[in-house]
């Protein structure tokens, strides 16, 4: 795995943290199915590769801290429908940061899918 950069998300909210969003995954990938999770990991690698500018860093750190958040508009233990709202986030997320679309993003966030599905 590449060395990535050492992103401070710290000064961007409370909500979202490293092994909070590794731990999400690990839970909950299964239910939320590969579309959410790829979404995920882009908006991840996007940050932890060092591609993001600071405003672009908090639209992530936002997305992921929604979708690691216990708390919900729809309550994630809601079968086929409780991930919606976090696809949702995660979608519009992605779509605002070209960077998640740049090929090392896609690839890292592959590569790390391939493992879990």
């Amino acid at each position: 795995m590449a060395d990535y950069k050492n992103v401070d998300t710290s000064k961007y909210g409370s909500n979202y943290d490293e092994s909070s969003f590794w731990s999400k995954i690990a839970k909950f990938a299964g239910k939320a199915g590969k579309a959410v999770i790829f979404n995920a990991l882009k908006l991840y690698y996007a940050m932890k590769m060092g591609k993001l500018n600071a405003a672009q860093i908090a639209i992530v750190v936002g997305a992921l801290g929604y979708f690691i958040s216990p708390v919900d508009l729809i309550s994630d233990l809601i079968p086929v429908v409780g991930f919606t709202d976090d696809a949702g986030v995660l979608a519009a997320a992605v779509a605002a940061i070209s960077a998640c679309s740049d090929s090392e993003v896609v690839k890292a966030a592959q590569d790390k899918l391939d493992e879990w599905f």
